[in-house]
C-alpha cells in the first residue's frame, strides 16, 4: 500500500494515478480517515495520561473524601479509555481497508491505457517461422503427438486441467531444469516453494482471495488459498522481518504448482494450454534496496529474454500500459512469445516481470536497517523464469515440422535425451 502521508500529501497524483489504472479508490476517504486517526490517537494518549497522574495521585496521603473522588475520576478514565480504543481500532481498520484499495504509483514512462491493446512494443527477437504448410495449433500438435490430453482431465479434474504424457513430461522437466540453471548462475537460491498460502500473505502481495471477481481457489474451513505464483510464497518468506542491508540484493528462485480459477476466461485467447487451472511455473523475485529496483527490473527482463532466447522463439517485449498493470506494479514488461497456432498466428505473453516497489513491503512490514539507524521498507520485484504450460505452446507451434513432428529447442535437447517428437 501506498503511505498514507504521501496520500495526504500528493491527493492530485494519487487521484488521478487511479484514474489512469481505470481502478475504484478513494483517496479523500483515506485522508479523512487519516486524520481521524491522528485525532483519536491524540486523544487516547491526553486520557492515558490522565490515568497515569490519576494512580500517582492515590499513591499519596489523601483523605477519604479525596481517595473517592480519584477512584470515581479511575473509573470514569477507564470507560473513556476503553471506549477512545474501541473507536480508533474501528477507525484504523477502515482505514486499512480503504488504503489497500489504492494501487501503486505508476512509473511516468508507463503508457497510459485501459487494456493489452494500449500496451507499447520495446523490442523484438527473431522472426516468426515461415510455413511451407498450414500450421497446426499446440492442441491439434499435442493430441497427435499423443503428449497431451485434455479429454481424460475433463472427465477426472473438469475443464481447464490436462494430462502430461510421454515425451512432455520429459519436456516440462527440461523447461524447468534448463531455467533454473540459468537462474543459479545468476546468484538466485533456489527454493520448491508451498502451494497454500496464508490469506493475510496473498493480501500483502496483492492477490483478492475473496468475491466472484477473485481468481483464487480458497481453501474452505482454512484461512488459507492455494496460490497462483510462487510469487506469494516467495513474497511472504520474510514478511514480519528486519533484512540486513549488507545482505541484499536477496535473489530468490521459487518452483511451485501455480492455481487459477480463470473465472469469466473463454474463447480463442484461453485454448488449450494458454489458460489453465494448474499449470508449474518457476519465479524470480529480488529484495532489494529502494535505489535499486529499477536497475534489477531490467535484470529480471534480461533474464527472461535470454532464457526465451536461447530456446530460439521469437518474441516481442512490451511495455504494460496502466490498466493492465495490476495493483502492486509500479512497472510491467511483457514477454511476448509469437505463437502460429493462435489465430493464424499472434502474439501471447509467456513471461512478465513487475517492480513493485515499496508497495507490497509496507503491507507485508519488510524492512531494511539502513546506514542512518532507521528502518526502512525495502522494494519487492518479480519475475516469471518460466511458465511451463506456455512455453511448451510455443516450442510446438514455433518447430512443427509438415509431417506432424516438433524438433526440440538445442538448449533443451541435453536436459530432454532425445531432439524430436514423432507423430505416433
Amino acid at each position: 500500500m501506498l503511505d498514507y502521508k504521501f496520500i495526504v500529501e500528493h491527493m492530485d497524483a494519487v487521484e488521478a494515478n487511479i484514474a489512469s489504472r481505470c481502478m475504484q479508490a478513494d483517496a479523500r476517504a483515506v485522508a479523512r480517515l487519516y486524520a481521524r486517526r491522528t485525532e483519536l490517537v491524540t486523544a487516547l494518549q491526553s486520557l492515558q495520561q490522565k490515568r497515569n497522574t490519576n494512580a500517582a495521585a492515590m499513591k499519596g496521603k489523601l483523605e477519604a473524601d479525596q481517595r473517592n473522588a480519584l477512584i470515581e475520576e479511575g473509573k470514569k478514565l477507564k470507560e473513556d479509555i476503553a471506549q477512545a480504543e474501541t473507536e480508533l481500532t474501528a477507525v484504523e481498520q477502515e482505514l486499512d481497508t480503504e488504503a489497500r484499495k489504492i494501487p501503486n504509483m505508476v512509473h511516468p514512462d508507463a503508457p497510459i491505457g485501459r487494456e493489452d491493446n494500449d500496451n507499447r512494443e520495446v523490442k523484438r527477437h527473431g522472426d516468426p517461422p515461415r510455413f511451407s504448410f498450414e500450421p497446426a495449433d499446440h492442441v491439434q500438435l499435442g493430441q497427435k503427438l499423443d503428449i497431451i490430453d485434455f479429454d481424460s482431465a475433463t472427465k477426472v479434474s473438469g475443464t481447464k486441467f490436462y494430462y502430461l504424457k510421454n515425451e512432455g513430461v520429459y519436456l516440462e522437466l527440461a523447461l524447468v531444469r534448463y531455467a533454473l540453471d540459468i537462474l543459479q548462475k545468476k546468484g538466485f537460491t533456489p527454493f520448491i516453494t508451498p502451494d497454500v498460502a496464508r490469506t493475510e500473505i496473498l493480501e500483502g502481495i496483492g492477490f483478492n482471495p475473496r468475491g466472484a471477481e477473485s481468481n483464487v481457489y480458497t481453501l474452505e474451513g482454512e484461512d488459507a488459498c492455494l496460490v497462483g505464483t510462487a510469487e506469494i510464497t516467495l513474497g511472504g518468506y520474510y514478511s514480519d522481518k528486519i533484512l540486513a542491508k549488507e545482505k541484499m540484493p536477496i535473489r530468490m528462485a521459487g518452483l511451485s504448482h501455480c492455481f487459477r480459477r480463470e473465472a469469466g476466461a473463454a474463447g480463442q485467447f484461453s485454448k488449450g494450454l494458454y489458460r489453465v487451472h494448474q499449470f508449474t511455473k518457476l519465479e524470480m523475485f529480488v529484495y532489494c534496496l529502494p535505489e535499486e529496483s529499477g536497475m534489477f527490473h531490467e535484470e529480471l527482463r534480461a533474464i527472461e529474454e535470454e532464457i526465451f532466447a536461447g530456446l530460439d522463439i521469437p518474441f516481442r517485449v512490451v511495455d504494460t500500459c496502466t490498466g493492465d498493470l495490476g495493483a502492486p506494479a509500479y512497472r510491467k514488461w511483457d514477454l511476448e512469445a509469437w505463437m502460429p497456432g493462435r489465430n493464424g498466428g499472434e502474439w501471447g505473453e509467456v513471461t512478465s516481470t513487475s517492480n513493485c516497489t515499496d508497495y507490497q513491503a509496507r503491507r507485508l512490514n519488510i524492512r531494511y536497517k539502513d546506514d542512518d539507524g532507521k528502518n526502512k521498507f525495502v522494494h519487492m520485484l518479480n519475475g516469471t523464469a518460466i511458465a511451463v504450460s506456455r512455453a511448451i505452446i510455443a516450442i510446438l507451434e514455433n518447430f512443427q515440422q509438415e509431417d506432424g513432428s516438433v524438433t526440440i529447442p538445442r538448449a533443451l535437447v541435453p536436459y530432454c535425451g532425445f531432439d524430436v517428437i514423432r507423430n505416433k
